[in-house]
Order: C-alpha cells, then structure tokens, then sequence
C-alpha cells in the first residue's frame, strides 16, 4: 500500500511518544500489506474499524493505537492501494466526535 500524509505520524510521534513502537511498526505493516478489503485489514489488525460513518457520508478506518490510548483514521483506497492518513489523536478527543465533522 502506498500511504499518503505519512508527516502526521512523524508530528505524532513527537507529541506522544509512547506510541512510536505501535506507529512505526504499522508503518511497516501496511506499507507491504496488498489489503482489498476491510476483512484483510482485521486479519492483521482484529480491532481496526472500516465502516465510520463521517459526515461527508464517506466512511473511513479507524484503527486502535498503543492499546487503546490513541486513535488513527485513515481513508482507505484498496482499488489503488492508498491509504490516507486523515488524523491521528488521543482517545479522548476520537470520543468527543468532533473529527467526523472534518471529513
């Protein structure tokens, strides 16, 4: 998968530091997954989240990072292997709703 707005996590990182282990090993991951579907993504990532409904009525993947504590939101594009980093943020602000307004 090719991933697109990769800064986010790097400016992540850098707040939260706890979460560099989990970020960089999805780095990882999913730069040399071959992902189709939402089903494929659950086989690595059993908790992540594809059908979050936002209010451009699109829906986006959400996945839980360094146990829960962070919250990472990307668009993902299967048919042309691209995934967009939309947002990253604490658990907290992910509850509140306020991002699905974003996009």
């Amino acid at each position: 998968m090719r991933i697109v707005n990769e800064p986010a996590i790097a400016r992540f990182i850098r707040k939260h530091g706890d979460s560099r282990s989990w970020l960089e090993n999805w780095l990882v991951v999913a730069r040399s997954a071959s992902w189709q579907s939402i089903q494929d993504v659950k086989l690595t990532y059993a908790t992540a989240d594809g059908g979050v409904r936002v209010a451009s009525g699109a829906k986006v993947t959400v996945f839980d990072v360094s146990g829960n504590r962070y919250r990472l939101i990307v668009d993902v594009i299967y048919s042309i292997q691209t995934i967009t980093i939309l947002e990253l943020m604490t658990h907290g602000e992910y509850s509140k709703n306020l991002w699905k307004r974003r996009y």
